[in-house]
């Protein structure tokens, strides 16, 4: 690393280290090795390793946590955490001073919560890394989310089923309305979002997006950062953005009553509008505007669609086989599949063949037996029938079975037809769906 850099919050990874890495961390065994290595290094060195060894593994997360007699270090691959490796206090507390220093956190605070970001220069690339701290009982736990614009993904390499992504892109394609895209953290709204992005844009539109904080760099989109100790939040953002003269607008979250009045206002007068919300379910959508204060009227005139997303981990195509389901798996799948809209094919399921992931996975997925990610969704249309029936502040229920009626293929669906595909398999798709989502199409 270069010290002038990392004063101004930036990294450069020594040319060494890259070299090292490349050739000698395959898989979470190496990133071990070579840690272990460099813990008697330099903690500029050692943070190199740290970093690039996240980065060649496709890391989304590193978690660094204090225990009582000594430091873990975490790194989180296709969703799921895992230990890399333990060392000592001291060791600890200087990578927490160096990433304090580097993410622009104030070094002397230990007993609140901070949170920062910097930037890695790497093979031409600049990748943003969002940093947290957390008072834990031992000390500062540390979270890094690395933000790889090589993650980035298009409309096409998202994986659709070919009826969702005609939906998507007809929607999409639409001068004015509100899209909405629902999950927990790290479902992979934001990548979807941008997919759409990326999709509609060309030299003829303006698009500006309001986020907290910008988490990828869009060449020719005008990206806006919140900054709420200033008084700058997104709804003020959003007014600001409004008097731009925008074709597209993307607001990172709508997590109060003006934002969402705002937005929803803005998908009415000649705008598209695509954000993110917190719930369970694409259904959910609408009574969560209605706990925020939105109109119902507002609502059902402005939004357009709405879908919810999880991802699931792709079964490791070097060591998974494929295998005859069970009579359990097999019952599931003809209940959850029969009643799927018609132009939906999958595979005859009395023939049907399964993937198994192989227990203890082999090198090439790090010994998990999975490789990979891919999304699972589940998204309504609002016509003129849920226009009306939105107007009656229906719960939750009734707005899914209403959905479900007009052709949506549910998330928990759509999980029975990737593993009757052999994309992932049942235990997968059951980590990441409620096992009560089904409910409704069972009965």
């Amino acid at each position: 690393m270069e010290e002038n850099k990392k004063l101004l919050g930036s990294v450069t990874i020594s040319p060494k280290i890259i070299e090292e890495v490349k050739a000698q961390v395959k898989d979470i065994g190496g990133f071990k090795k070579k840690i272990e290595e460099y813990l008697v290094a330099s903690i500029t060195d050692l943070l190199d390793v740290i970093l690039y060894g996240a980065i060649t593994l496709d890391v989304s997360d590193i978690h660094l946590e204090p225990q009582e007699k000594e430091a873990r270090l975490r790194i989180r691959l296709d969703g799921i955490l895992q230990d890399v490796v333990f060392f000592d206090h001291a060791a600890y507390k200087h990578l927490i001073s160096r990433l304090k220093l580097l993410s622009k956190l104030k070094l002397n605070i230990t007993d609140k919560p901070q949170d920062g970001r910097y930037t890695i220069e790497v093979d031409e690339l600049l990748i943003e890394v969002r940093t947290s701290s957390l008072p834990a009982e031992y000390g500062e736990s540390i979270v890094m989310r690395i933000l790889n614009p090589k993650s980035l993904i298009s409309l096409d390499d998202l994986g659709l089923r070919e009826d969702l992504y005609k939906t998507f892109q007809k929607e999409i394609d639409k001068p004015n309305g509100m899209i909405i895209v629902t999950g927990p953290t790290g479902a992979g709204k934001t990548t979807t979002l941008y997919a759409f992005l990326k999709k509609i844009q060309n030299p003829e539109i303006k698009i500006i997006t309001i986020e907290d904080p910008i988490e990828y760099h869009l060449t020719g989109v005008s990206q806006t950062q919140v900054a709420p100790e200033k008084g700058y939040d997104f709804s003020d953002g959003l007014r600001s953005i409004v008097r731009q003269d925008p074709d597209v607008i993307l607001v990172g979250e709508i997590r109060d009553l003006e934002t969402a009045k705002i937005a929803l206002q803005a998908a009415l007068t000649g705008h598209l509008v695509l954000s993110t919300l917190h719930t369970n379910d694409a259904a959910g959508t609408i009574p969560r505007l209605v706990d925020l204060g939105v109109e119902p009227a507002t609502i059902a005139s402005g939004l357009k669609m709405a879908v919810a997303q999880r991802l699931t981990r792709k079964v490791c195509k070097k060591c998974s086989t494929l295998v005859a389901p069970d009579a359990g798996i097999l019952a599931s799948l003809k209940k959850g599949l029969k009643n799927l809209p018609k132009e939906i094919k999958i595979p005859e399921l009395d023939k049907v063949q399964i993937a198994k992931a192989k227990e203890g996975g082999c090198k090439d997925c790090n010994f998990t037996g999975y490789k990979g990610r891919q999304g699972l969704f589940e998204a309504f249309l609002v016509d003129s029938e849920m226009e009306r029936f939105i107007l009656t502040n229906p719960p939750v229920s009734e707005v899914r079975n209403l959905a479900i009626k007009k052709g949506m293929v549910t998330m928990w669906q759509s999980g029975l037809i990737d593993v009757a595909e052999g994309r992932t398999t049942m235990d997968e798709v059951l980590r990441v769906v409620e096992e009560d989502e089904n409910k409704i199409i069972d009965q």
